[in-house]
């Protein structure tokens, strides 16, 4: 058996296209504001990528750069002019920031409803719970669009990347590798909510490989270049790489190579479905968080209007 790759280049340009329509016709522009702090190349990139996808779909990008040394107070008052601004839906702060800066403070002050990178305690909790008890109402978890409060978007991404790949997940093992607030744990409970049965993989964690080889789909996010090996995956599996590691190429011109948390080649004998790295999930980020700008926008425009 040879892989199929999911082809995450292609499944974000079709999702921008739904997006540039569905921008194309609502009555307020969405608005996005991002902050950057600092000069690293790959915060730079990130944000040059962000605000390329925003002027491609109709989304108004608002950048707000400072350099490494401002003051924590400076962000904060930033942040509380722009959660105040009407015009903004969503505010992103691209992380890491400098150690002078609490992350938490930041992330904490971001007005939850304009949270877009759903990093906030209050989406976080949102996301923690499962509704299952009378009175509480249920969620349609394979419409993302519709759950009323931001989910971050590389878990999201994973999603929308197994679903439009025509995987079933209700009833399906599934194993995440690696338990960060960023990806591990909300991608773990998106799966739950779509009724999987999900076991999370750490460094602490006893015989991973056989626990990983019981997974119909496995989502590696760990960080560690291709750590998860081909005997560590059942046959027909789903795999997801969400990792991006950089290791020494001396064939390669700028003298290294990108890899995932998965041994790309040899998985993809065994498994029935496989992300590559690059063009798996690191497109579809950005296409998540247009979507949950857009998302935002409808939200208020909805508020205004009762």
């Amino acid at each position: 058996m040879t892989a199929t790759d999911i082809d995450g280049k292609a499944v974000a340009a079709t999702i921008r296209n739904e997006l540039k329509t569905r921008v194309a016709g609502m009555p307020t522009t969405p608005g996005l504001a991002v902050i950057l702090v600092g000069a690293r190349r790959d915060s730079q990139t990130y944000v040059r990528m962000k605000k390329k996808a925003c002027e491609e779909i109709g989304i108004a990008s608002f950048g707000f750069d400072y350099p490494d040394t401002v003051s924590e107070e400076e962000i904060l008052d930033k942040i509380s002019e722009l959660n105040a601004d009407a015009s903004v839906h969503g505010i992103l702060v691209q992380l890491p920031l400098p150690k002078h800066i609490k992350e938490q403070r930041i992330i904490d002050a971001v007005d939850p409803a304009k949270d877009v990178d759903g990093l906030h305690p209050r989406n976080t909790a949102s996301l923690c719970s499962t509704g299952t008890h009378a009175g509480v109402e249920k969620l349609n978890w394979k419409d993302m669009s519709s759950v009323p409060f931001h989910i971050p978007c590389t878990p999201q991404g994973c999603i929308e990347l197994i679903d439009r790949s025509g995987v079933e997940l209700a009833g399906k093992n599934a194993v995440v590798v690696g338990r960060s607030n960023l990806v591990g744990l909300p991608v773990a409970m998106l799966l739950m909510h779509r009724n999987a049965t999900v076991t999370i993989v750490h460094s602490k964690t006893t015989d991973a490989p056989s626990i990983v080889s019981r997974a119909d789909v496995v989502v590696a996010a760990v960080g560690r270049a291709e750590m998860v090996k081909k005997d560590w995956i059942k046959e027909g599996a789903t795999v997801i790489d969400v990792g991006i590691n950089s290791v020494d190429d001396a064939t390669k011109k700028r003298g290294y190579r990108l890899v995932g948390d998965v041994d790309y080649a040899a998985v993809k004998e065994v498994a029935g479905m496989i992300t590559p790295v690059p063009g798996g999930v690191g497109p579809m980020t950005i296409a998540m968080l247009l979507r949950n700008t857009i998302n935002s926008c409808h939200r208020f425009q909805a508020a205004k209007e009762e």
